[in-house]
């Protein structure tokens, strides 16, 4: 699965319900061509299954910084970025150049490098009314990335129900958004 000759895609997964699905997301992109790498915010390595995701990607599953001496991840040679799920924590902070945690870094690093990113949120209704989370999407997609988001896209849940809609999560949005954008 490491072969050079395939397009790399970086995976930023949240602690949000359909984390634990993450393996329909490398399944699809394994399908199209794509090499993964897996990086996970700190809070969402407890909803992955980190021994199973690094068996079908081919590699770790990054959720800190290398330690000096390490090998570092490829994830800043990545030829496009998908962060989904992505939390309204994450949105927000991604935004606002917030930037405390490994997974943040890489987010923000490939936006810089305007490396195809495409962002699918997984927030209730009522978080997303907040107008911080309304302006930070806004403020994603003038910085040229795809936010999978608007009743087009990807509608917010009622508070309380995320459960519900763990297995209509659209996987394959964020992956032919960062396609198209190649």
């Amino acid at each position: 699965m490491s072969s050079p000759h395939r397009r790399r895609l970086c995976v930023v997964v949240c602690a949000a319900g359909p984390a634990n699905e993450i393996d329909k997301l490398i399944h699809l992109a394994h399908s199209d061509g794509w090499q993964v790498n897996v990086v996970a915010t700190p809070s969402a390595v407890a909803f992955l299954d980190v021994p199973a995701i690094h068996r079908l990607s081919g590699n770790d599953v990054r959720s800190d910084y290398a330690a000096a001496g390490q090998p570092r991840s490829h994830s800043a040679a990545a030829d496009a970025l998908i962060i989904a799920p992505a939390t309204y924590n994450t949105v927000n902070k991604l935004a606002l150049g917030v930037n405390d945690t490994y997974a943040l870094n890489v987010a923000a690093e490939a936006i810089g490098r305007h490396t195809p990113t495409a962002v699918l949120p997984f927030v209730n209704q009522a978080l997303a009314r907040r107008r911080p989370f309304e302006q930070a999407i806004r403020m994603l997609r003038e910085e040229g990335v795809a936010v999978m988001y608007g009743p087009s896209e990807w509608l917010p849940h009622p508070p309380g129900e995320g459960g519900q809609h763990v297995a209509a999560f659209p996987w394959e949005k964020p992956l032919a958004a960062v396609t198209k954008l190649l």
